[in-house]
């Protein structure tokens, strides 16, 4: 079962902007950033480091500064995004394409980077188009995994626009693959989410993939 963002789950909620606000770094409230500094001291330690040495010196609390940033999204809601929306007739696929995001891998806690796709086909409510990047955004702002991420965004799309059809696709290269491990330079994970008629409906599915990949083949 997939796993979903639930308003519960957040700890503060993030209101809706205006169309054309730039997308911002989220708020750090609720991260606690002394703890963050001893512990990534304590982690120089560990590792044999002396953290008192210059170019360390300022290292915990960039750490700690950087952390607020990447996980700033445990502390929005992305729900909100979606609930600012118009009442228009469309029977045909909304796609943003090429949506950029970075997040964390839980597994390592190395970041992971990529595009996400993302489709619908609107049932009465259609949303701005760049609350569909905030979504991706306030999603992939917390430790996650790709498999993940890729679903709860096609969750969050059904449940609050009521769409006839969602489809996400995500591509990413993850630093857990690259830099240790396997250490496998150049691997893509490729993710997809389908919900309602781009599930049921193959034709309608094959027009997805064409307007994502169709001019880049």
């Amino acid at each position: 079962m997939a796993s979903r963002i639930d308003s519960a789950d957040v700890l503060t909620g993030s209101l809706l902007g205006e169309e054309d606000e730039p997308l911002a770094p989220p708020s750090p409230s609720g991260v606690d950033r002394p703890r963050i500094e001893r512990a990534v001291r304590e982690i120089l330690l560990a590792v044999g480091e002396d953290p008192d040495r210059e170019g360390l010196r300022d290292t915990p609390a960039r750490v700690a500064r950087m952390y607020a940033e990447l996980f700033g999204g445990l502390h929005e809601d992305p729900r909100a995004h979606l609930r600012k929306f118009f009442t228009e007739r469309c029977d045909e696929v909304v796609l943003v394409r090429d949506i950029s995001f970075n997040s964390m891998c839980e597994h390592h806690m190395l970041p992971f980077t990529g595009v996400a796709h993302v489709a619908y086909l609107p049932g009465e409510r259609v949303v701005g188009l760049s609350k569909l990047a905030r979504v991706v955004e306030g999603v992939a702002r917390r430790p996650q995994v790709q498999e993940r991420m890729t679903e709860q965004i096609a969750d969050l799309l059904v449940e609050e626009l009521h769409a006839k059809g969602v489809g996400v696709v995500i591509e990413a290269t993850h630093t857990c693959m690259t830099v240790r491990g396997v250490r496998k330079p150049g691997c893509i994970c490729v993710t997809s989410a389908m919900r309602g008629m781009f599930r049921k409906r193959g034709s309608t599915r094959a027009e997805l993939m064409t307007l994502i990949y169709g001019d880049r083949r």
